[in-house]
């Protein structure tokens, strides 16, 4: 699928080195967005507060808001309609969240109180090492963040021994029931877990007035297969893409005034539960930044149209490698695989809003890259999912394209990739923001 000329490869297996410290480092949406923040300070952006007056100077600027960011470059010689170039991705992975009430137990167990977040493999949390990590909110509305990043808690499966038929009929998980992780033996006693994490983040407990917490595997992203071919960790779904969209995103910002475009990064929180948030894709906040850094820029109302008429999205979510041992949930005629290069997703019905221009504007960046691609469709008979790319695309008239890397075990508490793939997607992103 590849011809003509291609660019340097910015990025090679030292990229994915680099992911697995990523995600270990990210254990929340708060914890990956302050890490991509530290990631491009370190390339010259800076941070801009939303209720402080924006000046039009060239250079790297971002937003923090919660679980999300959006960063931008704006190269020397910008005009007021110069049109954008976006990579979008989410922060937000499904698991279990702590409970406003979380102190619990019973029978001499000491216990948390959990809430399932999102569309997650249950099966997966079970006897499995877990820390907790997340934010807490001071009465001041300051927040600290937190992470426990060790054994912490453990949701016990029941023994075969008193499940006689697990094995024939299957597991059935009970969410409210036999989802509640252990933490100790003994009595119950109120306000305990919070006094615990305010000492963890080094405040006082009478301080803390809230809290956004959720647990975490604490096995360490790896390598894995006889030729280190894979990578084995959490939170690939969509940590890979936010941490190659970073990548990239500084990277190019070295090109500075020769850019035709306004490079962008929006990773988004809340997508594995519809995106409605001040946070989410379905929210204001991308809106609000590509408005105001055209006023920012002397730009007036006609700019900001003319710059969003000319503006292209690449939504990177990861998708479904095909898998071998349920080769007839997948479609027959496309079968992604590891290390195959970055996918196009496909929906006709707009799960995915990538269409015919869509996949020549990603062809053009696959080619300039020097990277394979592959195309993704869902089989006719199994439910599509969806990203944040068909709201992008409604919610502010942008053309979006829908791509990503092809994984097994999604939302699995531990997913599976092909080495190679993070650093393919990353060049791919590169080509695309230099336009």
């Amino acid at each position: 699928m590849l011809r003509g000329m291609s660019s340097p490869a910015r990025f090679d297996r030292g990229h994915t080195d680099d992911l697995l410290s990523f995600l270990a480092a990210s254990p929340s949406p708060y914890h990956a967005v302050a890490t991509v923040a530290a990631r491009l300070e370190k390339a010259g952006f800076r941070q801009v507060a939303e209720v402080d007056a924006w000046d039009g100077a060239s250079g790297g600027k971002f937003v923090l808001r919660g679980g999300a960011i959006i960063a931008w470059y704006v190269p020397e010689g910008a005009g007021p309609a110069t049109p954008f170039r976006i990579v979008g991705a989410h922060t937000d992975s499904p698991n279990l969240r702590v409970k406003p009430m979380p102190d619990t137990g019973s029978y001499g167990w000491r216990q948390i109180a959990v809430e399932i977040y999102g569309g997650t493999l249950l099966n997966t949390w079970l006897d499995r090492d877990l820390g907790l990590s997340g934010r807490l909110t001071l009465r001041d509305g300051a927040h600290r963040l937190v992470a426990v990043d060790r054994p912490l808690l453990r949701v016990p499966q029941l023994a075969v021994h008193l499940d006689r038929s697990v094995n024939t009929d299957g597991l059935k998980l009970d969410r409210q029931r036999h989802l509640t992780p252990i933490w100790g033996i003994g009595g119950v006693r109120e306000g305990d877990l919070i006094a615990y994490m305010a000492e963890e983040a080094g405040v006082v407990a009478d301080d803390v007035a809230g809290w956004d917490l959720m647990v975490h595997s604490v096995e360490p992203p790896a390598y894995l297969g006889r030729d280190r071919e894979l990578v084995a960790g959490p939170r690939l779904d969509n940590l890979l893409s936010v941490h190659a969209e970073a990548a990239a995103l500084a990277a190019v910002a070295t090109r500075g005034a020769d850019l035709p475009h306004i490079p962008v990064l929006a990773a988004f929180d809340h997508e594995e539960n519809g995106s409605q948030s001040d946070t989410g894709a379905d929210g204001p906040l991308l809106g609000t930044v590509l408005e105001r850094s055209v006023f920012a820029r002397g730009g007036s109302y006609e700019d900001r149209a003319r710059a969003l008429a000319g503006t292209v999205c690449l939504s990177s979510d990861t998708g479904h490698a095909v898998h071998p041992n349920y080769a007839e949930r997948h479609e027959p005629g496309h079968h992604p695989m590891p290390n195959g290069g970055p996918i196009l997703k496909v929906n006709v019905n707009q799960r995915y809003a990538t269409d015919g221009s869509g996949r020549a504007v990603f062809a053009a960046a696959c080619e300039r890259a020097g990277v394979p691609w592959q195309s993704f469709v869902s089989n006719n008979a199994v439910p599509c999912g969806t990203t944040i790319g068909p709201i992008t695309a409604a919610r502010h008239g942008i053309a979006t394209v829908d791509i990503g890397v092809a994984i097994l075990s999604m939302h699995s508490a531990r997913e599976l990739c092909g080495a190679d793939d993070p650093f393919l997607l990353a060049n791919v992103l590169a080509a695309f923001l230099e336009g």
